[in-house]
C-alpha cells in the first residue's frame, strides 16, 4: 500500500523583495516526502536548499504556493499554531551546532521541552538518555566549549529529539566535521531512521551524504531538476 505523503508542497515559490530588485530563490517547486522516509535534498551552494529547507520545516511561508503536513494545509496556521506545530512534529539539526554556551549539554538537550509544559524531572530523565543515546553520557554537565565538534554536532542531534518529533530535519550535519566524524553523524541520523522510524531530511551539497538515503531531490537554481531512489534503493529494486 502506498503511504500518503507526510510533507507535500504543491508549486511553491519564494521570492524577497530587496528595495526594487526581486530576488526568487524557489520557483515552482513541488516534492512529495513519505511518513518513515530518508530523503536528501542536494545542491550546490546557492540553489534554494535552506530557503526550502525553512519552508519544509514551518519556519518560513512562500510567497506562493502550499505547504501540506499530514494532508493539512500549514498556511491557514496563525503563526502560534505553525510555532507549536514545529515545536511537537519537527527537530532541527544546524551546521553550526546552534547550542547555548552558557548551558550544559544537559540544559541544551532539555531545553525544547520547557515550551512544551514538560515538568523539569522528566525533562531532566528523558534529556539524560537521549545524551546516552547519543554515547556521550560522561559529557552530559560538560558546556559547548568543553566538546569537540562533533561532540557538539551529537548533542545538538539529542536536543533534536528532546519532544520525540516525527521529522528531524538536518542543514548540512556534517559541513563542519572531519570525514570520520561526518560518518559517525550520519550513522546516528540512520539509527533513527531504522530503528525509529523518523522521517529524516538532510540538506547537503555533499553527493556522498546524499549516498546515505533512500531518495535524492537535487535542485538547481530554485527547481527540483531530479526526484529519484538513491543509488543502493535502485539496485535493491532491480533485485526484486
Amino acid at each position: 500500500m502506498v503511504k500518503k505523503p507526510l510533507i507535500r508542497l504543491e508549486n511553491v515559490w519564494k521570492i524577497y523583495q530587496l528595495g526594487k530588485v526581486e530576488l526568487t530563490v524557489l520557483k515552482g517547486v513541488n516534492l512529495e516526502i513519505a511518513p518513515g522516509s530518508f530523503v536528501s535534498i542536494l545542491g550546490p551552494s546557492g540553489s534554494g536548499k535552506s530557503t526550502l529547507l525553512n519552508i519544509i520545516g514551518l519556519l518560513d511561508i512562500p510567497t506562493k504556493g502550499k505547504v501540506f503536513l499530514e494532508g493539512l494545509d500549514t498556511l491557514k496556521f496563525s503563526e502560534d499554531k505553525r510555532a507549536q506545530i514545529r515545536g511537537q512534529k519537527i527537530g532541527f539539526i544546524f551546521q553550526q551546532f546552534n547550542l547555548l554556551s552558557h548551558l550544559t549539554a544537559l540544559g541544551n538537550v532539555a531545553m525544547p521541552m520547557i515550551f512544551q509544559g514538560v515538568s523539569e524531572k522528566e525533562r531532566k530523565e528523558r534529556a539524560g538518555s537521549l545524551i546516552s543515546s547519543v554515547g556521550l553520557k560522561e559529557r552530559i554537565l560538560h558546556r559547548p566549549t568543553e566538546l569537540s565538534g562533533g561532540e557538539q554536532q551529537r548533542i545538538a542531534i539529542a536536543r533534536s529529539l528532546a519532544n520525540n518529533p516525527e521529522v528531524v530535519i538536518a542543514d548540512e550535519p556534517t559541513g563542519n566535521l572531519d570525514s570520520v566524524t561526518g560518518k559517525k553523524i550520519m550513522e546516528i541520523l540512520i539509527k533513527l531512521h531504522k530503528e525509529e522510524n523518523k522521517t529524516i531530511i538532510v540538506v547537503t551539497h555533499d553527493p556522498h551524504i546524499a549516498d546515505y538515503s533512500e531518495k535524492i531531490i537535487n535542485l538547481k537554481d530554485g527547481r527540483v531538476i531530479k526526484d529519484h531512489l538513491a543509488r543502493e534503493e535502485i539496485l535493491w529494486q532491480k533485485k526484486k
